[in-house]
């Protein structure tokens, strides 16, 4: 299937619009490529009928059958590892002293299938077990994505051998998966209680979601256009706490925002800090 310029530039504004993805100008393939089971599905012979048929009202669930597919869904267990390691040595044992009668709250703002989130309850319950005296830690992860079809894998917290080797140590798995018969891996209860899941799209408001001690806001970013990267970092900023704590992705940056952070270096790594 090929492009015309002008299908694909509608295209682009209808994903921006949606989802806040700027396309690139030369991801006529990415798009053929994801969208084509969804084009023999509803019978649509171009790009340009279904940009038509998205734009009507009453097409809500196809809506998000594509920006499901043109989403990016890659992600790991503990991805680059200092996050995890930070948050266990340095920030849990800080948010434990600092909210001792209350939970502290992390946000996982583009959570995709569920690694991230479930990565940081597995740190959790590992901080419990190394702490001397203490039993219990009261933390509640919010974990968000803009894709439903997505968060409903996330939820079952079901995986298949080829997720489980994309960052999972033999250790890990034994302490926090079950096995099924068919060779899938379930994350254990005591982990998936900690991890609410929920639809939410970084375009838009985010002051239901409440406040939070930490956010991790990872490997999203390089999708949005400059503007629209400021605007998020700032309205991330008005949801933590003072003295919160920002994950960003390596290849990411604060920009404009940056008057409202302060960088703190991880060795390696780097972590912001609310001002």
């Amino acid at each position: 299937m090929s492009l015309t310029p002008n299908e694909f530039a509608e295209f682009r504004i209808f994903l921006k619009d949606a989802a806040g993805i700027d396309l690139g100008d030369n991801k006529q393939y990415l798009v053929t490529t994801r969208i084509r089971k969804i084009l023999i599905e509803y019978s649509l012979e171009s790009l340009d009928q279904l940009t038509q048929k998205i734009r009507l009202p009453s097409e809500r669930q196809l809506r998000q059958k594509v920006v499901d597919a043109m989403t990016t869904n890659e992600t790991f267990w503990f991805r680059d590892n200092y996050p995890f390691d930070y948050l266990r040595h340095t920030i849990f044992p800080e948010l434990k002293s600092k909210n001792n009668f209350g939970a502290s709250r992390i946000w996982c703002s583009a959570c995709s299938s569920g690694q991230e989130p479930y990565s940081i309850s597995m740190v959790a319950e590992e901080f419990i077990k190394s702490t001397l005296g203490l039993s219990s830690f009261a933390l509640d992860i919010v974990a968000t994505d803009l894709s439903s079809a997505i968060l409903e894998q996330a939820k079952a917290g079901i995986y298949d051998k080829l997720s489980i080797s994309r960052g999972m140590s033999d250790q890990r798995l034994k302490d926090f998966f079950k096995p099924h018969p068919d060779g899938q891996w379930e994350v254990k209860p005591n982990i998936k209680q900690r991890v609410k899941f929920r639809a939410a799209n970084l375009q838009e408001s985010y002051i239901t979601l409440g406040k939070f001690d930490v956010v991790f806001c990872r490997n999203v970013l390089i999708y949005f256009s400059s503007d629209l990267k400021d605007d998020i970092l700032k309205r991330i900023h008005a949801t933590l706490k003072p003295g919160g704590y920002l994950f960003l992705g390596s290849s990411e940056s604060l920009g404009g925002a940056s008057h409202l952070y302060r960088m703190v270096h991880c060795n390696p790594g780097v972590v912001y800090v609310a001002l």
